[in-house]
């Protein structure tokens, strides 16, 4: 399942509310840097704003906030807070889980490692251990 999150911004602008919103693929994110990038930037160039402008330090004076939120990136998301470090802990262990799977069914025949009392967190410990 794909991790995507959408951030958004609402500000006022001489009396007029502008919103901005920008889809987050967080696999293609995590898979790069593994950093969330400074968002205002972005959410403002999706709008045309010019980073120089007024409009651009208003909406800096307002909080981003997360909606939107499919695959495990939904189990960290808390009234519009996203709390990505714990986001990136979760993800790194589902991409070691399924590399330990591979290695379980190669080696073992166990078609799910969550089958056999013990074995996935044995595993991850292994796995862990060894990085």
């Amino acid at each position: 399942m794909k991790n995507r999150i959408t951030a958004s911004v609402i500000f006022y602008f001489k009396g007029e509310k502008i919103n901005s919103s920008l889809e987050i693929d967080l696999d293609a994110l995590m898979n790069s840097k593994a950093e969330l990038p400074d968002l205002y930037p972005l959410l403002a160039q999706s709008i045309g704003l010019n980073l120089h402008s007024y409009e651009f330090e208003m909406m800096l004076a307002e909080p981003i906030y997360f909606k939107r939120a499919i695959g495990i990136v939904a189990d960290h998301l808390v009234d519009g807070q996203f709390d990505f470090e714990a986001f990136k802990s979760a993800w790194r262990e589902q991409q070691a889980l399924k590399i330990l799977q591979i290695i379980a069914l190669k080696h073992m025949g166990i078609d799910d490692i969550d089958e056999v009392p013990g074995l996935k967190a044995a595993l991850l410990e292994a796995y862990i251990g060894e990085r």
